[in-house]
């Protein structure tokens, strides 16, 4: 079966940081591309950012660009973000997704706020 487990949210200030781990199981991880999706409050899933399978490569939305950082470890079969900088527009539930791309699989997604 496959899952997707999102961790590490929370709520932060302006200018906080966090780092969002997935832990992935039930499907060849090392094989694929991952991606970081998000759902601000009222507003449709957008993506954020993805990586190629080895980790060499990864693409980012210009809103986060700079200050997000999408990592993995295959031996782990975990993706991360790592958020700096964070803003009060970065509030959403943010969700793992299989793929280079916002549709594939994800998790349940874990909520992260952003506030003064």
């Amino acid at each position: 079966e496959v899952e997707l487990v999102e961790s590490g949210g929370g709520s932060v200030q302006p200018g906080g940081s966090l780092t969002l781990s997935c832990a992935a199981s039930g499907f060849p991880f090392s094989t694929l591309s991952m991606s970081w999706a998000r759902q601000p409050p009222g507003k449709v899933l957008e993506w954020v950012a993805s990586i190629n399978p080895d980790g060499d490569s990864t693409e980012y939305d210009d809103t986060v660009k700079g200050r997000f950082t999408i990592s993995r470890d295959n031996a782990k079969n975990t993706l991360y973000l790592r958020m700096d900088s964070l803003k009060l527009e970065d509030t959403a539930v943010y969700h793992c997704t299989i793929g280079p791309a916002v549709g594939g699989l994800r998790g349940r997604g874990i909520q992260v706020s952003v506030s003064s």
